[in-house]
Formats: structure tokens, sequence, C-alpha cells
């Protein structure tokens, strides 16, 4: 093997395009592999880590199993493969440890939070005020999970306390990730999710971020910011306002602009690095539009977790192609220089999905630098 720094550099670029080719074309699996199905966060993720990175992919939606990519056990460890060639190694995600456990009242703890990879995460709200009518975000499955039954309509901030602590000491979480469904409510369910927040910092030391929707009082992210929360995920999806109008009609209602206004406040609460929001690709946007809205947010100190659309099951958006592999790639070479020149990344964010980074292929790409500080990113392949 190559150790040199060109050498790394060359295995570098072939995992960021390993990783970017699994989340837009899935994955086959002839092995167990833990994943999450339906919900609100990383939708049919199965969970592992290839070379040691952090990543989820589809396992579960019909064009993951026509993949070329494929799980498969060794000798010793697990291996993704594409045409009987070996790409890299993988180690899938376990089972983990507290799941085995419940609350006194009977609630198992898997239906409170779960572990995405070494983060316990939740959605506190498992409804929504906009879901089942015309505001519907048209690529959410939060309705899915509860539907199903793999969760409880309402966890308390006792329950996700008692379950963050078993999180860490059963499967090593290091830090916590709290969304919410919007509620009908001014705070848009900010006060309650970031109450959960703190219940959690509080009796297990982790990190917490939580996400929630711009409350109509930008107050309101003091008083959350307040509470000890580290870290703030308030999502606008698209930076292009004719996709948002279609895919989140509530949402662009408050606008991009008011997205940036809250943004803004929150920066000043929780520091540059520490203020996130998703930013989804393959839902008709222009791509110059969603450049142009992470580089602004990059300049005020926000990291725009960019990441391609898994449809879900369930949600009104099930039967849409994924994003290819090339068009995110493409994306990500646009805006990671940005981040390097802000100074702002993975790195900084002290819990939730920029600092998880398993979603997308982003964090590869952030970390390729040489010594004066110039990025290194992989070639977008045509293969």
């Amino acid at each position: 093997m190559d150790n040199s720094p060109a050498g790394r550099l060359r295995a570098d670029d072939r995992l960021a395009h390993l990783i970017t080719e699994l989340q837009g074309r899935g994955l086959r699996v002839e092995v167990p592999l833990e994943s999450r199905q339906g919900g609100a966060g990383p939708a049919d993720a199965g969970m592992l880590w290839i070379d040691g990175f952090a990543a989820t992919v589809p396992t579960g939606a019909d064009y993951a199993r026509t993949s070329p990519y494929v799980l498969r056990a060794e000798d010793e460890g697990w291996a993704v493969y594409r045409d009987g060639e070996r790409l890299a190694s993988a180690q899938p995600a376990r089972r983990p440890r507290y799941y085995d456990l419940a609350t006194a009242a009977g609630v198992p703890y898997w239906q409170i939070a779960l572990l995405h990879l070494d983060s316990v995460a939740s959605t506190v709200n498992q409804t929504c005020a906009y879901w089942g009518n015309a505001d519907q975000c048209t690529f959410c499955g939060i309705g899915v999970t509860l539907a199903n039954g793999r969760t409880i309509a309402r966890k308390t901030p006792e329950m996700l306390a008692e379950v963050a602590v078993a999180a860490r000491d059963l499967d090593g979480a290091v830090d916590a990730t709290l969304t919410t469904g919007t509620t009908a409510t001014p705070d848009k369910g900010a006060l309650y999710v970031g109450r959960c927040g703190q219940a959690v910092r509080e009796a297990s030391g982790l990190p917490v971020e939580v996400q929630f929707e711009p409350p109509r009082d930008p107050a309101v992210i003091d008083r959350v910011a307040d509470m000890g929360i580290a870290s703030v995920g308030i999502h606008v999806e698209s930076f292009d306002p004719a996709v948002l109008a279609r895919v989140a009609p509530a949402k662009a209602r408050t606008g991009i602009e008011g997205y940036f206004r809250a943004w803004e406040r929150a920066v000043a609460a929780f520091g540059a690095g520490q203020v996130s929001t998703y930013v989804i690709l393959g839902m008709g946007e222009d791509p110059d539009l969603i450049v142009a809205g992470c580089r602004r947010a990059i300049d005020i100190g926000v990291y725009p977790f960019v990441v391609p659309l898994r449809p879900t099951v369930g949600s009104l958006m099930e039967e849409l192609p994924a994003p290819s592999p090339e068009y995110c790639e493409t994306i990500y070479r646009r805006v990671v220089p940005y981040l390097r020149e802000r100074g702002i990344g993975a790195h900084t964010a002290a819990a939730g999905c920029a600092r998880c980074q398993a979603c997308s292929g982003m964090s590869l790409l952030e970390e390729k630098s040489d010594a004066d500080g110039r990025t290194f990113l992989p070639l977008v392949s045509h293969g």
C-alpha cells in the first residue's frame, strides 16, 4: 500500500467517491445490518463504517436492491464489493445493547431514542402540525414510524435522559441529536425540544444538538441557548424558493430570508459553526441557487449540511428517484472550499448531524488540504 501523502490522498479520493456512490445508488447487503426505517431522521439508513468512516446508506429502497455495490462477509470482517472487486473494508453497526432495556413503565428504550452510529437521536414529538394536510413536507416521513408502531408520540425529558445515559454507558454514544415535529404554537416546538436537550445534557454530560423551525419570536432561540444546548439545527431544506414552495409550503411561508434572520440570531447565541441547516439535493433545484445559498450561509457562520434526497416509503416523494452521485459530488465540490475559507466544518460542530456527517460525503472532502490550506477534491466520476 502506498503510504506517501500522494498515495493517501488518492485513497481518500476513492473513499470520498465510494461514499457518495453508495449514498446515491444504495447498498445490497448479504449480512444483517442495523438500519433506520422511516421517520424524520436518516430514513432507510443502513449504518456502517467504511474504512473507518461513518456512513448511512440506503439499503431497503427498491433502487438499493439493484445497486452494483454489495456488503459481504469475509473470513475476518466485512467489505464493500462491486463486480467481484473488493473496494473497502466495512464494519456494520451492531444492535445497540441499550435496545434490550425498557423504562419502569415498560416502554422499550429503542422506541424512545435510536443510536445513529455514535449519536443517540430522537424525535421528541413524533407528530407534526403539517402532517396529513396541505402543508406536509413532501420528503418527510415523520408519521410513518409512528403509524408502524416503531416509536411513541411524545418523549418526556425524563425518558430521554434515562436512555441517553444508557446509550453513553453501554454503547459509547458521544452526543445527542434531538429533533421535533413542528407544533401549532408560537415557538414551533423549540422550547420543548430544548428542555428535553437540557435534561439529556444534565443527566449524561453529552453535548446536545436540538433542531426546530424558526420560532415567531426570535428571543426563543436565546432561551434555548440558555438551557446549555451546544448546537442547533434550523433546516431550510432548499435554497431554491420555487422548490421550497413545492416541497415544504409552511417553510416557504417563513421564507429563505426568514431562515437567514433566524440563523443570524442563532449564530449570535450559539457561535459560528454551531448552527447548521439541512440542504437536500435531488428535488429539482437550480444548483447555482443552492451553491449561492450555501455560500451566504457559510459567510454568517452557518454550516450547510448538504445531503442527497432519500425517498422515504410512505412520504409524498416515495416514487421520486434519488439524485445521481455525480450531481451530489459536483455540489460538494463547489461548497466545501467556502467552508474551509470560513474555518467551519464537521470538526467545529459540538454535536448533531454536522458533527456526525454520516449522511453526506462532505466531510471527507473538508479534510483534504495541503500545508498551504488548499482543498483537494476528487474528480467527478463519469462512470
